[in-house]
């Protein structure tokens, strides 16, 4: 289950999660691999520093103050892209300060996923890291001692790495890596299951889900493909459904997203738009 967050640090997190998928959107698998290894740095670093943790989501202190701290800290230890990102998640509202690591946690690891995006891996990750969860609920014996912090980070990540083999790639990897680092205290099964759900929501950011009164021809869906590539600047696969209840036109859905160009839907906003 994932961590419930109150009303402002909701708000911060979705706002930074929209400038993230713009980056993703634009950035290679490298540069992407690259800030995600340097926010997992950081997200390591606020989570362990308590007391730089709480100044930097100290509402109190002026955002200039926060953002100049940090900074300062990592000037030169990490790339400029992740040190926008962070400065720009510490200028931002946090219920508190633990809610600042979630976030750095979440960015680094949409950013991590966005190496699979590009290489259009995906639902590899999203089923490693499910089969992964399984194996964790089936040892808890493997559980307890993946996830025990008073033994050698080292010592923990080597035997990670000896149960994946090359069983996995390397975001999967990526990511199961930085759970052990830092595992805040979760379960590692849990997380795991975590980690494929957010898979599966990145995944779908490349399906448009599209219900046409009739049915497309093939043309005709390549270039609703391409008209939604250009739409949203990354590839789109569609996932076409036929409904005769709307009477023409199309109703296109994607991540969450609606665009309602069909009949239907034109009849219904016109009178809801007539005076009662």
């Amino acid at each position: 289950m994932a961590t419930v967050l109150q009303a402002s640090s909701r708000e911060s997190l979705a706002a930074a999660h929209a400038r993230l998928d713009t980056l993703v959107d634009s950035a290679s698998a490298a540069d992407l691999q690259k800030l995600g290894d340097d926010l997992f740095a950081i997200t390591r670093l606020v989570a362990t520093q308590v007391s730089l943790r709480r100044h930097l989501a100290d509402p109190a202190v002026p955002t200039e103050a926060r953002a100049g701290l940090l900074r300062s800290i990592l000037d030169g230890k990490v790339g400029e892209q992740a040190l926008e990102v962070a400065t720009g998640l510490v200028s931002s509202r946090w219920s508190s300060s633990l809610d600042l690591v979630e976030a750095l946690e979440s960015s680094a690891r949409r950013a991590t996923l966005g190496v699979a995006e590009k290489e259009r891996t995906l639902d590899d990750v999203e089923d490693e890291l499910f089969r992964f969860g399984r194996i964790l609920d089936r040892e808890p014996r493997l559980t307890a001692l993946l996830a025990d912090t008073t033994q050698p980070e080292q010592g923990r990540i080597a035997l990670l790495d000896a149960v994946l083999g090359d069983r996995v790639g390397t975001v999967t990897a990526t990511l199961l890596r930085q759970t052990v680092r830092l595992p805040r205290g979760r379960h590692l099964d849990v997380a795991a299951e975590q980690l494929a759900e957010l898979a599966a929501a990145r995944r779908q950011r490349y399906v448009a889900r599209i219900r046409t009164a009739v049915a497309l021809t093939p043309e005709q869906e390549e270039r609703l493909a391409a008209s939604l590539t250009r739409l949203y600047g990354r590839p789109m696969s569609l996932q076409v459904e036929l409904d005769e209840s709307l009477l023409g036109g199309l109703v296109v859905e994607v991540g969450g997203e609606v665009i309602d160009g069909s009949v239907a839907g034109r009849l219904a906003a016109a009178q809801r738009s007539l005076p009662s």
